[in-house]
């Protein structure tokens, strides 16, 4: 970390832990991002990493007006702060059908897409949007190894696209294909997995395409693999990374070739010394993601080789030689290993430009339900 880019003036009215969110680095994220991709017009970003309101208007002053979510929560969040292209890359069952319906009703002229792998569930979506004369776009969502969601092409995953083609109320908006298992360290063995993953989707679409069945765009990869596709000329292709935005300390660690900064850091102060060479700071599994293995939750730049040694809801016990140097109320910056459910459990972000604490930011989407 360069420290000339994360020093606050002032921190005496932040209660901790806090998340911190450095816009100046955001934003050279985003000009990056817009970098690679070539054009704003071939981006479609995940908003799940931020969920605020804020960041979107960021994108949109940029150019980029196709957004892409997780949550029906996201999507409002999106449709309010003026989003058109809404990708919902979920599939809809149960209730949240009904609200799909709610968010096309509430918000007119929000074209919003979603993703399907199963007749079921897709068919009950075609018939609430027919019954109220609405149409909603259906991406067949492809699994290309990763093996959460989709179908592997082939026979059944042209017949399930048949099927949307065939339904009242669906539209088809193409193919979807996230490839989270895409993970490899070295640059090339990456950039072949991915290859590979994507001609065989490419051989599926253009068999569509040449059955009568439009496939109008291909939504493809997350952060890890976004600079691989963005290589790729093919004018469906639309590119959804998501972390990058805010960047963190896991895919600096998985994706060295990432040139992303670290925009957003938890500010977390001494709250004991119980020990000659242990700190506890407050900065407890209810501030930060819990999902990376205790121990190595965060990074602390000034303390490296300090080791998590003890982990509660509000508390962190660090093991340090540099203990000595600490003493109650002191403060430090931690790097969240990964930064999108971190954001998740902070209703406000305290936002810094040139050292200076200039507002907040509230984290919108973080709640499952907004009005719809």
């Amino acid at each position: 970390m360069n420290d000339s880019c994360y020093h606050i003036d002032d921190t005496r009215e932040v209660f901790t832990p806090a998340l911190i969110v450095f816009r100046e680095l955001v934003e050279q994220n985003l000009e990056t991002m817009i970098r690679i991709a070539g054009r704003p017009e071939r981006l479609r970003p995940h908003c799940k990493t931020h969920k605020m309101a804020e960041v979107i208007e960021l994108e949109l002053a940029r150019g980029i007006v196709k957004h892409k979510c997780a949550t029906l929560a996201e999507a409002e969040m999106l449709a309010r702060a003026g989003v058109r292209e809404i990708f919902l890359a979920y599939n809809l069952v149960g209730p949240n059908i009904q609200r799909a319906v709610r968010l096309l009703q509430t918000y007119g002229g929000v074209r919003l897409a979603v993703t399907a792998d199963h007749a079921r569930p897709m068919a009950a979506l075609g018939a609430a949007m027919h019954d109220c004369g609405l149409s909603i776009d259906v991406l067949l969502d492809i699994d290309t190894g990763m093996h959460r969601t989709g179908l592997t092409v082939g026979p059944a995953a042209r017949t399930l696209y048949e099927q949307i083609a065939a339904t009242p109320g669906l539209v088809l908006g193409g193919l979807h294909v996230y490839d989270g298992h895409n993970h490899q360290a070295a640059v090339a063995e990456r950039r072949a997995a991915v290859h590979a993953d994507w001609d065989r989707v490419v051989g599926f679409r253009d068999e569509l395409v040449s059955a009568g069945l439009p496939v109008p765009r291909i939504v493809a990869g997350g952060t890890g693999t976004f600079p691989i596709y963005a290589a790729i000329d093919d004018p469906t292709l639309e590119l959804s990374p998501g972390t990058c935005v805010f960047h963190d300390a896991g895919y600096a660690a998985a994706y060295p070739d990432l040139h992303f900064q670290i925009a957003v850091v938890l500010l977390t102060r001494v709250v004991s010394r119980p020990g000659p060479e242990r700190l506890t700071v407050d900065l407890g599994y209810k501030a930060c993601a819990s999902d990376p293995p205790a121990g190595k939750r965060l990074v602390f730049p000034e303390l490296p080789d300090a080791q998590q040694v003890l982990q509660n809801e509000e508390h962190l016990v660090l093991q340090t030689p540099l203990a000595s140097q600490f003493q109650p109320g002191d403060e430090l910056f931690a790097i969240p290993w990964h930064i999108c459910p971190t954001t998740a459990l902070h209703k406000q972000v305290c936002v810094v430009v040139g050292g200076r604490i200039v507002g907040r930011w509230d984290v919108a989407a973080r709640d499952r339900q907004l009005t719809i």
